[in-house]
C-alpha cells in the first residue's frame, strides 16, 4: 500500500505544469475622449496582460503605452474610430508606464495617463 501512495504522489508530480502555476491574463480598458484617457485601474500585475482601448470621443485616437526605463519599447494599439475599441495583448514588465494618445496634439492636450505594473 506505501508503495501505491508514493507512485501516485510522483505520478502527481510528474503532470504538474512545469514553471508553476499560470493565472489569466490581466486587463486594463483605457476609454478615450476629447480629451482625457480614463483607464480602469491605474495599478496592474506584472506579466500577460491585455490592453484595451475603446474610443468614447468624436475624434479617431490611438493608443501608446511605455515603461519608464532606457531602451523601453513603445508598444502601440491602433487608431480606433469613434465608437470602436482594438486590443491587444502584452506581457508587463515592474515599473511605471506612461501612456498617451499620439495624434496629432493630442497628448499636449490632456491624452495621457500613468499606470503603475507590480
Amino acid at each position: 500500500m506505501k508503495t501505491l501512495v508514493v507512485a501516485a504522489a510522483l505520478l502527481c508530480v510528474a503532470v504538474a505544469p512545469a514553471g508553476g502555476e499560470t493565472r489569466d491574463p490581466g486587463r486594463v480598458q483605457v476609454v478615450a475622449n476629447e480629451f482625457h484617457l480614463l483607464p480602469s485601474r491605474y495599478v496592474l500585475r506584472a506579466g500577460p496582460t491585455i490592453v484595451e482601448l475603446v474610443n468614447a470621443g468624436e475624434d479617431a485616437h490611438d493608443l501608446a503605452l511605455r515603461r519608464v526605463a532606457p531602451d523601453a519599447r513603445t508598444v502601440r494599439i491602433r487608431v480606433v474610430q469613434p465608437g470602436q475599441l482594438a486590443r491587444r495583448s502584452v506581457n508587463l514588465r515592474k515599473g511605471r508606464y506612461d501612456v498617451w494618445c499620439t495624434v496629432a496634439g493630442h497628448r499636449s492636450l490632456g491624452m495621457r495617463a500613468r499606470l503603475v505594473v507590480r
